[in-house]
């Protein structure tokens, strides 16, 4: 079902990761071998996704974990420290990431020895990504449960197989219902500046064989207007104890054109991702990202040199705009989000 796999483990001490920012035209793999390789897969958008992100820091830290040489157990420890301070300070907003450093420092600061420290590391990094490929199947048959056959969902941004480490947040419905036959089809907004709506999620929906379309993201109001799309299903980098929800900018916008037209708004995401010690969207940091992702596209000027840009790379749609949440842990109103998750978060 997985169209897929966007990371490995990959040959001697490595990890493999699909380089999200040559797709559609290119399907390239690149061997990262630190930390430090991996922060700047993070930040340059080659690895993505909130749920990955967590997945790849997890496997970036035990990579310095395994680092031959003869450095000491303290030495050991001390590279598994500033590896996870160096991945924490990638990317602000998506909750997985910081999430997962904190259980690999945990693991690692409970080792008794510098080869228990190595191990200990890939079976967490191990563990974290089966743990998140389980919760995207549970969210995929949750989810699939409020499509009808034959049902259009909408989305924004990629939240699928590239997004994770197994079928997705707000595709895993889509991909449960197309594997039981009942036919699902997809509106696919462009989510510019970047594109991973039409460049990703496109081409993992074209690859897996399930019908989508691509539209400009101007286009969103004018779509759902038209009544055919049944819900609209949208993945999160954070989601606050209150409900309020961070994802990829235009998610807001979105969500106010499903308001308006009674569609259905519903949000996809591990209970990794449910922060209950953020008490609302206020107090989520958004990133900032480079202004060249605004005022160039393909090494070219798409707009003056010099104008003021404002590229946050994420939203946050309020609580009383999402109609459902969807997680790992059931279907829930957003108000009791941080009470339905919180055991399973708080226990790690």
């Amino acid at each position: 079902m997985i169209p897929v796999s966007p990371i490995a483990w990959g040959p001697g001490r490595t990890v493999r990761i699909l380089d999200q920012t040559a797709l559609p035209a290119d399907e390239r793999y690149r061997d990262l071998h630190s930390a430090e390789e991996m922060a700047e897969a993070i930040r340059s958008l080659r690895v993505r996704g909130a749920p990955l992100i967590g997945i790849a820091a997890a496997m970036g830290v035990a990579l310095e974990a395994d680092t031959p040489g003869g450095a000491g157990e303290e030495d050991a420890l001390a590279r598994v420290r500033a590896a996870c301070r160096v991945l924490g300070a990638t990317r602000p907003t998506a909750v997985n990431l910081r999430w997962a450093l904190a259980r690999m420092l945990r693991r690692a600061e409970a080792a008794v020895s510098r080869t228990d420290l190595a191990a200990g590391m890939r079976a967490e990094a191990d563990a974290i990504a089966a743990e998140d490929r389980a919760m995207c199947e549970r969210i995929g048959e949750l989810g699939a449960e409020l499509l009808a056959d034959g049902a259009t969902v909408c989305t924004i941004c990629n939240a699928g197989a590239l997004a994770t480490g197994g079928i997705g947040t707000a595709l895993a419905p889509v991909y449960v219902a197309h594997a039981a036959g009942r036919r699902p089809r997809v509106i696919v907004p462009e989510t510019r500046p970047l594109l991973q709506g039409s460049r990703l999620t496109a081409w993992e929906l074209t690859r897996a064989g399930v019908p989508c379309s691509v539209i400009a993201d101007g286009a969103i109001a004018s779509r759902l207007r038209r009544g055919d799309v049944r819900c609209v299903i949208v993945g999160a980098d954070r989601i606050a104890a209150n409900g309020d929800v961070a994802n990829k900018i235009g998610t807001y916008g979105l969500a106010l054109a499903a308001r308006v037209h009674g569609v259905p708004f519903y949000v996809a995401a591990p209970s990794s991702t449910v922060d209950p010690a953020t008490p609302d969207g206020s107090r989520i940091p958004i990133e900032e990202r480079a202004a060249d992702e605004v005022v160039a596209w393909g090494g070219h000027r798409t707009g003056p040199v010099g104008v003021p840009v404002w590229n946050p790379a994420f939203d946050v749609t309020p609580a009383a705009l999402v109609t459902a949440i969807i997680t790992d842990r059931g279907v829930h109103a957003p108000a009791v989000i941080a009470d339905a998750v919180q055991p399973l978060v708080a226990g790690g």
